[in-house]
């Protein structure tokens, strides 16, 4: 087991984590008042094996990588909301505000949105309206909510460090802190193409990134905290669960595709 870890670790790390871009520390919710320590040192290669902030954060890269989904809450600006998202094998999300008005299910390209009484009666029976393209139309919102994203950012960040140990939900955690510019956020994402990268530059805004991060004894993301346009809150937790699952609405209940353009969301 030990063996297999490391290998992997080895592998994620030559092929995904060799670049490091540019930060500086800052500021972030539940650590304002605290002092950020323990920048990984300058001029070592971390790994993910390593207990460095730097290594720790490609550590925290693995744990994704391997868990492959999760559960989620977020306040997006000042948006409330909850669901699942699938980052691999394909990108699966079901997202529903608190409220539970109106919820949304992206399928790789395909999205449904609707599932309340509103859109029933708009639609005259059917729940759900159904759009498909070349690309999924709520990608930004998928890159907003994904601790994929951001994480990989973190860990792509030249001065990692370490606020300290905090007590989250009576849990344990370890709270770390990167600062980059938002073209240098964007340029992490090597696993999306140039166009979605751009999209998601423009989004951050002008101005630094502030990432806040809260990782548990396995190295998992169980909270981020993201300052830039917008103030994003987002925690996570049932990590690679067999137990989430997302299907999309029955046929009968869906409306066929019109070739409308999808509707913002939330």
């Amino acid at each position: 087991m030990a063996a297999r870890v490391r290998t992997a670790a080895a592998l994620l790390a030559a092929t995904l984590l060799l670049a490091a871009a540019g930060g500086c520390t800052g500021s972030g919710a539940d650590g304002d008042s605290a002092r950020p320590a323990t920048p990984s040192p300058s001029g070592v290669q971390a790994t993910p094996t390593d207990r460095s902030p730097h290594g720790v954060l490609l550590s925290a890269q693995l744990a994704l990588h391997e868990a492959r989904r999760s559960e989620f809450r977020a306040i997006l600006g000042e948006d409330r909301a909850k669901g699942a998202l699938f980052w691999a094998p394909k990108t699966v999300l079901q997202y529903r505000d608190d409220a539970d008005t109106r919820r949304l299910m992206v399928m790789d390209t395909s999205a449904y949105v609707g599932g309340d009484p509103g859109t029933a009666a708009r639609l005259g029976g059917p729940h759900w309206e159904k759009y498909t393209g070349s690309r999924s139309p709520y990608s930004a919102l998928i890159d907003r909510i994904s601790p994929v994203i951001a994480t990989a950012a973190a860990a792509a960040a030249d001065d990692p460090v370490l606020v300290g140990e905090e007590k989250l939900l009576d849990v344990t955690v370890q709270h770390y802190r990167v600062t980059l510019t938002a073209d240098r956020y964007a340029a992490a994402q090597t696993q999306l193409d140039q166009g979605r990268r751009q999209a998601l530059e423009a989004a951050l805004g002008p101005g630094d990134v502030v990432l806040d991060l809260w990782l548990n004894d396995r190295d998992q993301l169980v909270q981020l905290r993201r300052a830039a346009a917008e103030v994003d809150t987002i925690g996570y937790s049932e990590f690679g669960s067999s137990a989430i699952s997302v299907q999309a609405p029955a046929e009968a209940d869906t409306v066929p595709e019109s070739g409308a353009t999808a509707p913002p969301f939330p």
